[in-house]
């Protein structure tokens, strides 16, 4: 048999038959339809990013506002869409900031090496220091001992226990950050949960009260201190990059260090942790009085594990060190400095591996903050920021709301709007610049305005995306999205009225 023979008899043959063709057919346009669909699907998970670009060239397109320049105009533009962006995430979070970076250097012409020195602030070395130590201290799987330890104070009242819950996390959020004592202690209430009863249909209430108490004793206590998240750094660069000049001594007053924070701070993180018990008891009825029988299963627990390791302590210690770090050196080296130290001891001794590190820090929020912070810089450069508050202003003076109490409810309003649909951090970058200058224009005391914003981004009690804290606890499987709306509001009401009366009452008397 020939070559040519063999090669024919394995050429598959043309189908010339009508029924062949229209197989044919009908399969082409098949996958005609299944690739419009994909591309509608791409579209329209997209839609936001095109719908946010759209609005940008828009914004650009319109006749330069009165009293605002061009450069003002772009940051304006480039601010709208970064928040159409933080609410709706059509594309990653981190992609926005690259977005925001490029947008500075080719729309507003400032050179690369400008731009990156405004990224890499001390308070961006804060918060990724802050990330950092998150990671080491969630390593050490401390929850058994911390829930154990509860307990043998409060005792088995389910009450005492809720308030018990909320104190500690409130503690250990004011100093490590929410989202990392949001994770340490969620199965300390899960424990507790599961001890209980098996059946979540049989404890909905008592989880609820249970849960809630860790997220929302996070959040009011996020406003203790510096490290108690990302927001309160970035207010206090924002003070010291608007109002600090160093050949003039009177300016010292906006170089808030850990100290002076807390001073202003902490006392309305504690005065509230009373209510977030007393609201949470009474929008949910535990169906258990008592957790007797959950507390006796945990103590067996605990005794199987046996006494605290070394590392345990050691961990503890390094802790300790940094705290003291941050409140006696922050003021010479900068609290990022000290954060990053802090890290580094605990790479060094061993207690966390740099893969863990790695692995558990999310490097995108860090380079989120950075951009916020440095776009908010621009707004404060360009007039962008002054022309919003002088606008802003306009606005709440026909209703009296331009001066005093008025204004700090008016502001406070409106970063508890903001911080309800993104991060509390970006809620403030974005935020910060605008109601600082809004304080130059009322003739009001930044350092009033500034804590307001900082503390009234906490208030993101409504929804599962308002804080991470709410999200880890969201993500336990026991709470529904309502529920965050049902005892939200309460939990406003309360922040702002005691918000309200700490800055009328208590910082006048400490120099405010």
């Amino acid at each position: 048999m020939s070559i040519s023979l063999v090669t024919d008899s394995l050429r598959a043959p043309e189908p010339h038959d009508p029924w062949s063709i229209k197989v044919r057919r009908r399969g082409y346009q098949q996958m005609l339809l299944v690739r419009s669909q994909i591309n509608f699907y791409y579209f329209w998970e997209k839609r936001w990013f095109f719908v946010a670009v759209a609005l940008g060239f828009v914004m650009m397109a319109m006749p330069q506002p009165e009293g605002l320049t061009r450069e003002g105009q772009i940051v304006l533009t480039m601010s709208a869409i970064a928040i159409i962006l933080f609410v709706t995430e059509p594309i990653p979070l981190p992609t926005v900031a690259l977005l925001i970076i490029v947008g500075q250097v080719i729309l507003l012409g400032l050179d690369s090496t400008t731009v990156a020195k405004t990224l890499m602030t001390d308070s961006v070395l804060f918060i990724m220091g802050s990330l950092m130590l998150a990671v080491a201290v969630v390593k050490q799987k401390l929850d058994k001992r911390i829930a154990w330890l509860i307990v043998r104070v409060t005792g088995t009242r389910t009450s005492r226990i809720c308030f018990g819950i909320s104190v500690v996390s409130g503690l250990l959020a004011s100093f490590v950050g929410e989202h990392t004592v949001a994770a340490m202690m969620l199965p300390v209430g899960i424990t507790l949960i599961t001890l209980t009863s098996d059946d979540p249909k049989k404890v909905r209430g008592l989880a609820a009260v249970l849960l809630f108490s860790i997220s929302y004793g996070c959040s009011v206590a996020g406003i203790g201190t510096p490290s108690g998240g990302a927001r309160n750094a970035i207010m206090i660069g924002y003070w010291k990059e608007f109002f600090f000049d160093p050949t003039n001594p009177e300016t010292r007053k906006f170089l808030i260090d850990y100290v002076t924070w807390i001073t202003y701070a902490y006392p309305v993180f504690l005065i509230q942790l009373p209510f977030v018990t007393f609201i949470l008891l009474r929008t949910f009825r535990p169906e258990y009085a008592n957790l007797s029988r959950a507390v006796a299963k945990l103590r067996q627990q605990i005794i199987v594990e046996g006494p605290m390791k070394p590392a345990d302590w050691l961990s503890i210690l390094f802790f300790l060190m940094i705290l003291v770090g941050w409140v006696t050196l922050s003021g010479e080296f900068g609290m990022g400095t000290i954060a990053v130290m802090g890290a580094a001891l605990f790479l060094i001794a061993g207690l966390v591996k740099w893969e863990d590190i790695n692995s558990g820090v999310n490097w995108g929020v860090v380079l989120l903050y950075a951009a916020a912070i440095s776009l908010g810089v621009q707004m404060k450069d360009t007039g962008a920021a002054r022309w919003i508050a002088e606008n802003f202003l306009a606005l709440l003076t026909p209703f009296g709301a331009s001066e005093g109490i008025g204004l700090w409810a008016a502001v406070s309003a409106l970063t508890t709007l903001v911080t309800n649909t993104m991060s509390n951090g970006a809620a403030v970058a974005v935020l910060g610049p605008i109601v600082l200058k809004l304080a130059t224009v009322a003739n009001e005391s930044p350092i009033v305005l500034g804590f307001i914003t900082a503390i009234s981004s906490a208030f993101a009690y409504l929804t599962v995306v308002g804080t991470p804290a709410c999200t880890i606890v969201y993500a336990s499987g026991y709470l529904k999205t309502t529920d965050f709306l049902i005892v939200g509001w309460r939990m406003v009401l309360m922040s702002v009225v005691m918000m309200i009366l700490a800055a009328s009452l208590y910082w006048p008397l400490i120099g405010i």
